[in-house]
């Protein structure tokens, strides 16, 4: 999948219920996101496909007033709030039946302030950076290294990767520092254009 907009544009294209290709750009980006952070909070999966959809709903409805201004918040916070408020909500439901939020006058959540902080909401959130990065410089390694970087990741020795690969460690600690920094370079460029600084 490309960042083929900036967030800004993105959210701001949001703001019409009718931009079909907006909202299945979002779902794409942040479903996962979504469905992992309510299965850490104890939801079964169904359930937590529910509450996507609830947050995805709940948005669409909200988002014609959203005025992303960062001043006021970063967008993560908006969102771990949104979906906090939607599993919060669904969990006390006498029916737990497929609804919107009603939202307070119809406005849409505040953006979190600096203050409002949820551990395994910012755990998911580094997660879910880290695997869009891992998808879209994908393209740009051999399926070896990719294949040395995820065995690393999972946990293996340098010197058991390299004896079972057949290379040196010095070839798989370059390895690792190559896909490290395009990894760095790729989230740091996601963080700024989900929240950009001007």
């Amino acid at each position: 999948m490309e960042w083929r907009t900036t967030q800004a544009t993105l959210l701001a294209r949001l703001r019409d219920p009718e931009d079909h290709e907006a909202w299945a750009e979002f779902d794409r980006t942040y479903g996962e996101l979504i469905l992992r952070y309510c299965r850490k909070r104890g939801l079964a999966l169904s359930d937590a496909e529910d509450v996507r959809q609830i947050v995805l709903l709940s948005l669409v409805r909200s988002f014609p007033k959203f005025e992303y201004r960062r001043e006021k918040g970063r967008f993560r916070g908006y969102l771990g709030r949104t979906v906090r408020n939607a599993i919060f909500r669904y969990n006390t439901r006498p029916h737990r039946s497929l609804e919107l939020l009603v939202l307070d006058g119809d406005r849409p959540p505040e953006l979190a302030a600096p203050d409002d902080h949820d551990e395994v909401w910012e755990r998911e959130w580094i997660d879910h950076h880290l695997r869009l990065a891992i998808d879209r410089i994908r393209d740009q390694h051999d399926p070896k290294s990719l294949e040395v970087f995820g065995r690393l990741l999972a946990g293996e020795r340098v010197r058991q990767v390299a004896d079972s690969l057949g290379m040196s460690p010095a070839a798989v600690h370059k390895i690792k520092q190559r896909i490290r920094d395009r990894l760095k370079e790729q989230i740091a460029r996601q963080l700024e254009e989900e929240d950009p600084s001007k």
